[in-house]
């Protein structure tokens, strides 16, 4: 995080629960090991701590936005005299559909899909500086002596509740707590009680978990709840799962397992407009949830509809406003520049968060992810970007407008909404609407004069 000016400006880090997964996988088995957090750390400190330690074995994370990092960092073991013997397994959602580039960088193992139990085997099956019987492993890739590229079967996914929890006595969770604490005046703590999502977003990478559900039981998740009150006491709790009212009887045994165990904390989720109804909020309010993100993405039910997100638009207005007729705060995420977006689409988007005004929006621009739908259906207007320096966010593809239009467009919405809410506020300022009016000007004069140059993508 230290080397990410973004994140540096959030300063909302979240520990990397994958890896307490794997480490509490290991620790099940006795297989000794350490977890070695980059969050706090700078790529010198990285380097160094590899030089003094020289692993046997060492597994990476690597997403969509770790990947120059993390080759960078495969680089410099492979050229280091002092860890020609480390071994480098690699897992995350960005190796999936990207098995070549990163054997040829330098990765030795790839742990495709699920972690735990394929890399508690790489582990297990390691003698004298390499893996015995790896062709028998399930779920990897490798190379082979002619440098030709093996991949095993598929490995069968995990039953959630064999999972113990996430190892966070490895690390040092209390510097994640007090920045949280000294930046925003309280602190969180992510939890993991689902893998996988049914639903088919076009734009949504399934690469890990795959196009599945499965869900921790809810005793066992009052259980970690429970463990994590009593011994960190955080303020908050993020619930990282994809769809959290996914199962509306999951959601009532989670309730019900609360009460039994007198837990009361708050949470923030995210989930679908078409998974909640009143009485579910109901469930949610009673449950602590003080924040619900539910997913919009546009405005537009044709652009909905291309995104193959399976919602009505309207219906999603009408869930923000339940939710906050219930007290609970709400978010929602907007997308711009999806294939066949229009300017009036972009419109009813603006028109869409008026009429749900959720107290809090975010505004990305669509990027299209190896392995997605969109990105298959973009592939052949794709600008050519370095794979080992960049990342799918930098693919650019044939859009309506060129690049730069959607971020005015981006800029328009957010001030357009900061105006909306000032006129219908009662502490109206004239000196900030006036303000916002001349900005609200100068983006839409922008989107106007991108909006008919040819684009450059």
């Amino acid at each position: 995080m230290t080397d990410d000016k973004k994140e540096m400006e959030i300063l909302k880090p979240y520990p990397p629960l994958g890896l307490l997964y794997l480490s509490a996988w290991l620790e099940k088995y006795e297989v000794p090991h350490d977890v070695y957090d980059t969050t706090f750390r700078d790529r010198t400190s990285h380097r160094k701590y590899l030089e003094e330690n020289q692993p046997d074995i060492l597994g990476i994370y690597s997403n969509l936005i770790t990947k120059p990092e993390i080759v960078h960092l495969i680089k410099f073991i492979k050229s280091n005299k002092n860890l020609q013997n480390t071994m480098i397994v690699l897992g995350g959602p960005d190796i999936t559909y990207n098995i070549e580039p990163y054997l040829d960088v330098g990765a030795d193992i790839l742990v495709i899909g699920e972690g735990e139990q394929t890399f508690l085997e790489i582990i297990q099956n390691f003698k004298n500086g390499k893996i015995e019987n790896i062709g028998e492993i399930q779920g990897i890739a490798y190379k082979l002596e002619d440098n030709q590229i093996s991949k095993t079967h598929p490995r069968q996914k995990l039953k959630m509740d064999a999972l113990p929890f996430p190892n966070r006595h490895k690390i040092d969770i209390h510097q994640y707590l007090d920045l949280w604490k000294k930046s925003h005046g309280k602190n969180s703590i992510s939890v993991s009680t689902q893998r996988g999502c049914p639903y088919t977003c076009k734009w949504c990478s399934t690469a890990v978990y795959g196009q599945s559900y499965r869900r921790m039981p809810a005793n066992k998740v009052a259980d970690e709840l429970s463990h994590i009150v009593h011994v960190y006491h955080p303020d908050l709790i993020w619930f990282v799962d994809d769809v959290f009212t996914v199962s509306h009887v999951w959601l009532e045994n989670f309730r019900d397992e609360l009460r039994h165990r007198n837990i009361k904390i708050q949470y923030e989720c995210i989930t679908r407009a078409d998974r909640l109804n009143a009485e579910v909020i109901k469930i949610l309010k009673e449950t602590g949830c003080y924040r619900v993100w539910i997913g919009a993405e546009s405005g537009s039910q044709t652009i909905l509809d291309a995104m193959d997100r399976r919602v009505d638009a309207i219906q999603v207005q009408k869930m923000i406003l339940e939710a906050k007729d219930q007290g609970i705060q709400t978010g929602t995420f907007i997308m711009l520049g999806y294939p066949g977006e229009t300017e009036d689409d972009i419109l009813k988007t603006l028109d869409h968060l008026k009429n749900a005004n959720p107290d809090i929006f975010t505004i990305t621009t669509a990027y299209p992810i190896k392995g997605t739908a969109l990105y298959n259906e973009t592939q052949s207007t794709h600008t050519r970007v370095s794979w080992e320096s960049s990342t799918d966010r930098e693919i650019d593809f044939a859009r309506m407008y060129p690049k730069a239009y959607y971020a005015y467009a981006s800029h328009y919405i957010s001030n357009k909404m900061k105006l909306y809410n000032l006129q219908r506020s009662e502490t109206n300022k004239l000196a900030l609407s006036i303000k916002l009016s001349v900005k609200i000007l100068l983006f839409r004069s922008a989107m106007y004069y991108y909006r008919f140059r040819p684009s450059l993508f």
